[in-house]
């Protein structure tokens, strides 16, 4: 009877050690999946992934609206109405960390400071970066349009039609050369506009995607039309391909520049510790 009750005991434990077996996780399984659910990214590109805000798409009044007052030059004329779709925008310009998480290096003349913009990046240094970033992530990062921007900057469906990106006085939402001190600042450092982006006013310009022509408000198009130019016209659009929009302002420019419907150009290539951007998605 002794010898049955061992038996008996010792069939118990195998099969309640069998049980035990089948309901524990393997631990290689699990390391697997957690492998390919997150992708290994350094702590700035993941803040970078995290940062990125919905922008509902809309139709607004682009250019010089009633709130710019006075202060419009020609190249923001007319004001049109412009239809965009749903996109995401980051945040945040992006910063020298993030530079640095993508490219190794740091190009940026304020350079002790992580958290501030990357600058002096032209915009084909950014095309590389942007390349080596979606490798990276497996996304589809790019530059705004110039419409995209401003809607942005306007604060999309949300907008309370400020004169600057988040408010009409300025130095609660930018960095600008009477309260810079001479350099940018750490991004996220005055109020947000309307959808919490920061720093649209201000801090660095950024660059956009869109070609620039002076007349692109009265022709409303994204490339020049060669078709319909005379031959010194054709010749000075063939010269704006080369050339990109940058918005928003900087730190060493006077408020006026900082206002959302202002506009300048610059050669793909320029570098400047003035010009940064921002990143979108979709």
């Amino acid at each position: 009877m002794h010898q049955l009750l061992i038996s008996l005991l010792l069939l118990y434990c195998c099969c309640y050690y069998s049980n035990l077996q089948a309901q524990t996780p393997n631990p290689d399984s699990t390391s697997t999946k957690t492998t390919t659910s997150t992708t290994n990214l350094s702590t700035p590109i993941q803040q970078l992934l995290d940062d990125m805000i919905l922008v509902n798409g809309g139709s607004y009044l682009m250019g010089c609206t009633s709130e710019q007052g006075r202060d419009c030059r020609n190249d923001e004329r007319p004001a049109h109405r412009v239809q965009v779709d749903d996109f995401k925008m980051g945040k945040y310009e992006v910063t020298q960390a993030q530079w640095i998480a993508v490219m190794g290096e740091n190009p940026s003349h304020f350079n002790e400071c992580r958290e501030c913009p990357v600058e002096q990046v032209s915009w084909e240094d950014i095309q590389v970066f942007l390349e080596k970033l979606n490798a990276l992530t497996g996304r589809n990062f790019r530059l705004p349009t110039e419409e995209e921007w401003e809607f942005a900057a306007r604060g999309g469906k949300k907008s309370k039609r400020y004169k600057f990106a988040g408010h009409h006085k300025f130095d609660k939402v930018a960095w600008h050369e009477y309260n810079s001190s001479g350099n940018t600042h750490i991004v996220g450092g005055k109020l947000p506009n309307e959808l919490g982006l920061y720093d649209m006013s201000g801090n660095v310009w950024e660059w956009c995607d869109s070609y620039y022509t002076a007349s692109y408000y009265k022709e409303h198009r994204t490339k020049p039309n060669f078709k319909k130019m005379n031959k010194k016209e054709r010749q000075l659009a063939e010269e704006n391909l080369n050339y990109r929009v940058l918005r928003g302002g900087s730190w060493y420019v006077q408020p006026f520049y900082c206002r959302l419907s202002y506009r300048i150009r610059y050669n793909i290539n320029h570098r400047f510790f003035g010009f940064g951007f921002r990143l979108v998605e979709g």
